[in-house]
């Protein structure tokens, strides 16, 4: 009978007092530790009398409190699982959108922990002692950095694209090619978006073809921008055509209309060295006419997730008084992070001290060396097999989609385990490590794998052996 069972069911106060749970205890608070108790207990009532006291599981005090432990352990394995935390990418993957991106610079780190982990001149001028205006230092960088007349900031690039149509183009059309109606990652769509700021989308030209004299025949009297967006996440190949960004800058400025062009990924420094082509920099943009560019601060400029958007001073004017601005904008840790990356740029030290656009311009026999170092590590591990091979990396993030960068990779095997067994393994870490799997094997690409991790890295290898 199911009575039978129940009566061995420990009390919540009995459990609390094992030794066993102190640990959990400190760490998580007892009024937690007792509430997830009452949650399992529950749990495992409700299983007793539904089988009518049958059940395969331990049916004495002793075995039901240890059953008990198992799933209140397993509850809060899962909860830690579930938060944000610290994982080593393996992947290869340099801008993995998942795992947060662009890791932050040394500098950037020391910024935020340094200047806006407390009290900060965020809107206080030093000079006069009155309130100052948010992001003036920061304005002041960029404006060096790519001649830009002014600037603003808000928390990512879909909503620099949102406030800056919904200022320049509310109540009117905005000017786009078909073959740039964008879709990027977590359904942003570029017609959505236009038409959430209040405007009127107006295709011209075809999929794969656009002239100049598509947009000339399509501007009309409640044309109010002409946007150009970089396919940051596709190409188009074959038989394409559009017209010079030249030639389309001098047609918006005879009509009188901003050109408006959704960068993305927003480079600062010429990538085309180490292959990564068709990216152009947030400088080229400016200089060849643009009114207004807009781009994000994670992707390959290397910094916090922001929307900077830069352009002719008259339009910035009127997009930082959009009302939308306050909801939009961004806080100390964004400001005092951002400052310090564009520092690494106008100290020309981003290349060595951006880490991502260190992994992007590491050489493949740079890795080759780290992966032979490391291997000659690692062999010392049980039951684990590791073998060089070549292989490639990419740039992620949605920017250059066509860049394979050269690497060498570092194949895992097992004698008790699969690859799948062997990522699950890995991802279940901790520190968690993000491997992936290639010709039925687990690699890694030690191309993204900050040398500080390396330690953990092999820890984390003869863990999985151990298992």
């Amino acid at each position: 009978m199911p009575e039978n069972v129940l009566r061995h069911l420990p009390s919540i106060d009995q459990l609390l007092r094992r030794d066993s749970l102190r640990d959990l205890i400190a760490a998580a608070g007892r009024d937690t530790v007792r509430n997830r108790l009452r949650e399992v207990i529950a749990e495992i009532r409700l299983e007793i009398v539904s089988a009518n006291g049958k059940l395969s599981a331990p049916a004495d005090s002793e075995e039901l409190s240890g059953e008990i432990e198992r799933r209140l352990n397993a509850r809060f394995a899962r909860r830690r699982q579930s938060r944000t935390q610290r994982v080593i990418n393996a992947t290869g993957v340099v801008l993995h959108t998942n795992l947060g991106r662009s890791p932050l610079s040394r500098h950037a780190l020391e910024a935020i922990n340094e200047v806006a982990a407390g009290y900060c001149n965020l809107e206080y001028d030093l000079e006069t002692g009155q309130r100052g205006k948010r992001g003036s230092g920061l304005e002041a960088m960029l404006r060096e950095l790519t001649g830009c007349e002014s600037a603003a900031v808000v928390n990512n690039c879909a909503a620099a694209v949102l406030i800056t149509l919904n200022t320049l183009a509310e109540g009117g059309e905005v000017l786009v090619s078909r073959g740039e109606l964008i879709e990027i990652g977590g359904s942003f769509r570029i017609p959505d978006v236009i038409a959430k700021s209040g405007a009127r989308i107006r295709e011209v030209g075809t999929t794969n073809r656009t002239r100049l004299g598509d947009y000339e025949k399509a501007i009309n009297e409640n044309t109010r921008v002409i946007l150009r967006a970089h396919p940051s996440n596709y190409r188009i190949i074959g038989f394409t055509e559009k017209p010079a960004f030249e030639d389309l800058a001098n047609l918006a400025r005879e009509r009188n209309l901003p050109l408006f062009e959704d960068l993305g990924s927003g480079c600062l420094v010429d990538l085309n060295p180490i292959g990564v082509r068709d990216e152009p920099t947030v400088a080229y943009s400016l200089k060849a006419g643009c009114s207004v560019v807009s781009f994000s601060g994670d992707k390959l400029l290397g910094g916090p997730q922001a929307g900077i958007i830069l352009g002719e001073a008259e339009a910035i004017k009127r997009i930082k008084s959009n009302p939308l601005m306050r909801a939009l904008r961004v806080d100390k840790l964004t400001y005092a992070a951002l400052e310090a990356t564009l520092d690494s740029y106008l100290r020309e030290r981003a290349i060595e001290e951006i880490p991502s656009l260190a992994a992007l311009h590491a050489t493949k026999e740079a890795i080759t060396r780290r992966a032979r170092a490391f291997v000659r590590r690692a062999r010392s591990i049980g039951s684990l097999s590791f073998k060089i091979m070549d292989g490639h990396s990419v740039v992620g993030g949605g920017s250059a989609p066509e860049t394979q960068l050269p690497t060498t990779l570092i194949a895992l095997t097992s004698e008790r385990k699969n690859a799948d067994e062997i990522e699950k393994k890995l991802r279940r870490n901790s520190p968690p490590v993000i491997v992936r799997i290639v010709e039925d094997q687990a690699v890694l690409d030690l191309r993204t794998v900050a040398p500080g991790a390396e330690k953990e890295l092999i820890e984390a290898l003869c863990a999985l052996a151990g298992n």
